[in-house]
């Protein structure tokens, strides 16, 4: 066993994300993810083909943000958990949204853990 952190961290995107009539218009979200992969063995060879891409994450979130938007960040943070652990290498993802214009005064977001 060979377990690896993926971290893709403040990945910041435009979308309609909240219940309050302010937030109709799209707004600015970051969104974190760190994954624990499990390859069988250390990658042999230096090339992508060896390991988890994280290009499909970063698209993946892209294509769930694309759309009409969520009322509630959990909602949001448990689509991109679902989206990573389609990879069955993956042993655990921990997800983390934050909404960081809403309040002149704090951040507001929603973190969660799944394993498999």
């Amino acid at each position: 066993m060979a377990e690896y952190a993926i971290i893709l961290e403040d990945f910041a995107v435009q979308m309609r994300l909240g219940i309050h009539p302010y937030e109709a218009a799209p707004q600015r979200v970051l969104v974190s993810v760190r994954l624990t992969v499990d390859y069988t063995d250390p990658p042999a060879a230096d090339t992508i083909d060896q390991v988890l891409d994280y290009d499909r994450i970063r698209d993946g979130i892209h294509a769930l943000v694309s759309g009409e938007g969520f009322a509630l960040q959990e909602t949001l943070v448990e689509r991109v958990a679902a989206l990573c652990l389609a990879d069955a290498r993956v042993l655990e993802v921990r997800v983390r949204s934050m909404k960081p214009d809403v309040y002149p005064d704090a951040r507001v977001g929603c973190e969660i853990v799944r394993r498999r």
